[in-house]
């Protein structure tokens, strides 16, 4: 059969990735064709666009943006009706995603959603669209089929695709690993900014600006895959910073502690067991804008998850030096550590096991069947 998938960032590529090998399984002449990235590339098939060349956030930086993202969705309709395939997979993306569907579906293709949009964050009113344009519907965090079954839509909870992402790599040796990308023998401070240029522009120099009050520890920027070495020179330039590209999870698996942009970064720090401070600030515009769509209590997944502060969130104006200081003294407190590793293993209780993108392939696989 034949597979279109449309992801949109470094995460959306990951999970493509792992539920793409995962439907070769369920079928042996699985042809794919997707939006995605390097890891999608890897399983075959053909990548049409990659998501670093339609990589946009915030309200204002789509409305600069839209005379390119009209021309992206003419082709990725063309593209589709080209490749006619038995069924359209969305990943995450919602913004894309779910504009896309609207078309799809009325056009006779089975709609797939692997990675709910965060409606139960925002906008809830798009479970509606939901509703109409997507045939199956495959969520990771357990709460959200809670969510759904408010609207009377019947969801698949297939566990979180981060525990399996997590758990498959090969684990790096510390001291080959340190040498390698000479580090020296210091306690690692993780540096996760994000992926796109505008929130790495907010985010590093905040997190920057601690690293003379911590001599003891060696901060580490993890480059996101979307961006190039040269746009993080300008943040390199102090002592004690190194950065290191598409080692995150290496990184992480080696880190004492780690100053994290919200989003999924949070969740796969958790996993890893790494103390974190959750940092956000966004542009005024944007974020005011977010204020007063988003109802929630917390940004963070592990706190979503969890239903409680257990990690830290410094948010806009609290994101501060003094802040960042006070916060990061704290999760190197070896009780504090301790406390915060016992709502870690909740968490992963909470996620529902391992085997996200086998159970999504065959639930998908045989409702083509079917």
């Amino acid at each position: 059969m034949k597979y279109y998938l449309l992801a949109g960032e470094a995460s959306g590529d990951l999970h493509g990735s792992n539920l793409m090998k995962a439907l070769k399984k369920e079928d042996p002449k699985a042809h794919f064709r997707f939006w995605g990235g390097d890891l999608m590339a890897a399983e075959g098939g053909t990548l049409v666009v990659h998501y670093k060349d339609r990589a946009i956030m915030g309200f204002t930086e789509v409305l600069k943006n839209l005379p390119k993202i009209s021309k992206l969705f003419k082709q990725c309709k063309k593209d589709i009706q080209q490749y006619n395939p038995d069924a359209v997979i969305f990943i995450d993306n919602s913004g894309f995603n779910l504009r896309m569907a609207k078309w799809a579906k009325p056009k006779g293709f089975a709609t797939h959603y692997y990675i709910s949009p965060q409606v139960w964050a925002s906008r809830a009113g798009r479970v509606k669209t939901i509703k109409k344009t997507i045939d199956h519907m495959y969520v990771v965090l357990p709460f959200v089929k809670d969510f759904y079954k408010k609207y009377d839509y019947p969801v698949h909870f297939v566990g979180h695709p981060l525990l399996d992402a997590i758990s498959n790599r090969v684990q790096v040796d510390p001291a080959v690993f340190r040498k390698e990308n000479r580090l020296d023998e210091r306690p690692i401070i993780a540096l996760l900014p994000g992926s796109r240029k505008q929130e790495i522009l907010n985010m590093l120099k905040v997190m920057l600006s601690v690293v003379e009050d911590f001599p003891e520890y060696q901060f580490v920027i993890a480059g996101a895959p979307s961006q190039e070495k040269e746009f993080y020179l300008p943040f390199i330039k102090k002592e004690n910073v190194h950065l290191l590209l598409n080692k995150t999870y290496d990184l992480l698996s080696i880190s004492h502690a780690a100053l994290v942009t919200s989003g999924t970064a949070t969740l796969e720090t958790a996993l890893y067991k790494v103390p974190q401070v959750v940092c956000y600030k966004g542009g005024r515009i944007s974020y005011e804008i977010a204020k007063k769509i988003i109802k929630l209590d917390y940004i963070s997944l592990v706190n979503l998850i969890l239903n409680k502060p257990a990690v830290t969130e410094l948010i806009q104006n609290e994101l501060t030096s003094q802040n960042l200081k006070k916060e990061l003294t704290k999760i190197i407190d070896d009780y504090q550590r301790a406390v915060l590793f016992l709502d870690y293993y909740d968490l992963e209780v909470a996620l529902g096991g391992k085997g996200a993108s086998e159970k999504t392939a065959k639930l998908i696989v045989s409702t083509l069947k079917n």
